[in-house]
């Protein structure tokens, strides 16, 4: 089958000192797709998700998280109001899923229940005390306000979270991942009881980052999104 993706450049723009680019398609969107970033990353690390995403009909925003890229100013306790700012950017009269991969994907749990999101895309998450561990000890190299996001990330357990949420959860997780064991994703997924449909897949091999540039589950991620944002 031939995967091939348009390479249309996206919209760029700022809103409120975040930098974000858009990738909207030429008909009417099926769901619209907040895309996070890990420690460290940025938004361009995550544009051929978001081609692959307009390609098949979704409106995908992918930004840098401040103390990132060309956002202004420290990543701080404020970071639930950037994600809500950059969903805002997108198409409010469809529904809304948040993709996350490492700290993104610990970002897309706790903000799906505040946001209203009906799907959260999880690629090996963070666990919260893990962000915690790296924070205090200087792991992290972006810039931090590292005393008030260790408050947030302290504040906001990821487990909590996502045992309240009743959207669709899609967790992906490399079984060969250096960084965060598969396991916690497998921890998430007990946790979500009420999170539907609600799938894992735990992939043979890889590492940290292998899963989400793999055009193959970007393909998967697509179409578990069509069916569960238009059910």
């Amino acid at each position: 089958m031939d995967r091939t993706v348009p390479v249309e450049p996206p919209e760029l723009g700022r809103t409120a000192g975040l930098a974000w680019a858009r990738f909207v398609p030429d008909a009417p969107p099926r769901g619209a797709i907040l895309v996070l970033h890990g420690a460290g990353s940025s938004k361009e690390s995550h544009f051929d998700f978001g081609r692959a995403a307009r390609a098949a009909g979704f409106a995908a925003l992918c930004f840098d998280a401040r103390g990132h890229g060309e956002s202004e100013g420290p990543m701080r306790m404020g970071v639930l109001d950037d994600v809500a700012a950059m969903a805002a950017e997108l198409p409010a009269d469809v529904p809304l899923a948040l993709r996350g991969s490492s700290m993104g994907g610990y970002l897309a749990i706790v903000a799906a229940g505040p946001l209203g999101a009906r799907a959260v895309v999880a690629i090996c998450p963070a666990p919260a005390d893990a962000l915690v561990r790296g924070l205090r000890t200087g792991r992290f190299d972006f810039d931090v306000d590292r005393p008030a996001l260790i408050a947030f990330v302290s504040e906001n357990d990821h487990l909590q979270a996502v045992g309240s949420f009743t959207g669709g959860l899609l967790l992906l997780h490399a079984e060969g991942d250096e960084s965060v064991p598969y396991q916690h994703s497998v921890a998430i997924d007990a946790a979500a009881v009420d999170a539907a449909p609600k799938r894992l897949l735990v992939l043979p091999g890889g590492h940290h980052r292998s899963i989400q540039h793999d055009p193959e589950l970007q393909a998967e991620t697509l179409r578990w999104l069509g069916e569960t944002l238009s059910s």
